[in-house]
């Protein structure tokens, strides 16, 4: 019995919460957990992993719109495309962990368009041209 009563004292703290973000060719990786706004991307404050200003904006639009930027605690890891699209992943990312933990910010969040993936990726080389679109340049003579 004694166990048990000690056991019930030591409660472990909860569980952070995570989802995935994506964005181009950029994924982000975001766990969230109650703490004073703390972002941490791969491993560095997000002021030196995003230089420009926009970006640290854009990761910070979910917490921001819903006025809960000094109640939780974010540690991301980015991969793949440039910083823009890091950012925007990010901002996926935080977004859907913010609905696992609680499912009743989905209305707000998805007015805002956090929750959507946007599906637009770079257009594949076509054989026979030079790009995507252009074409070799046409002689008639």
């Amino acid at each position: 019995m004694s166990e048990t009563a000690e056991q019930a004292s030591h409660v472990a703290p909860p569980a952070p919460w995570y989802a995935t973000g994506k964005r181009k060719r950029a994924v982000a990786r975001v766990w969230l957990r109650p703490g004073n706004g703390n972002i941490t991307v791969n491993g560095t404050p997000i002021d030196d992993y995003f230089e420009r200003m926009t970006s640290r904006m854009v990761a910070r639009q979910g917490l921001e719109l819903l006025e809960i930027s000094d109640k939780y605690d974010v540690l991301a890891t980015v991969a793949g495309g440039g910083h823009s699209a890091q950012a925007e992943a990010m901002r996926h990312g935080i977004s859907r962990a913010l609905l696992i933990e609680d499912a009743e910010r989905r209305r707000t969040l998805k007015r805002a368009g956090y929750l959507t993936r946007d599906a637009r990726e770079k257009e594949r080389k076509k054989p026979g041209q030079p790009g995507a679109r252009k074409r070799f340049q046409y002689s008639k003579r």
